[in-house]
């Protein structure tokens, strides 16, 4: 199998539903914080979704978007965080 199809009929499927599974974790909720940590894990799941896609298709700049992504999302999730701290 070459390298093309793996990512093709393995990973690409293979992230496609753990993103319709957290896609259910958002909308059934049942508290905000389910819904902030399903929406990280969206993010995260792109960020792989990215990467794969640079990898096949040899183009190294993508790899620098997926790192903002994941600055952009470590930063949201402190400021929720601290959010959720002060309102205590």
């Amino acid at each position: 199998m070459t390298l093309d199809l793996y990512f093709d009929y393995v990973i690409f499927p293979l992230l496609t539903v753990s993103v319709i599974l957290v896609f259910y974790r958002l909308f059934k909720g049942p508290e905000v914080v389910d819904r902030v940590i399903a929406l990280d894990l969206i993010i995260t799941i792109g960020i792989g979704f990215i990467t794969a896609y640079s990898i096949r298709s040899e183009q190294a700049l993508f790899l620098d978007v997926a790192m903002i992504l994941a600055l952009i999302a470590f930063l949201g999730t402190i400021a929720f965080a601290f959010y959720l701290d002060k309102k205590k």
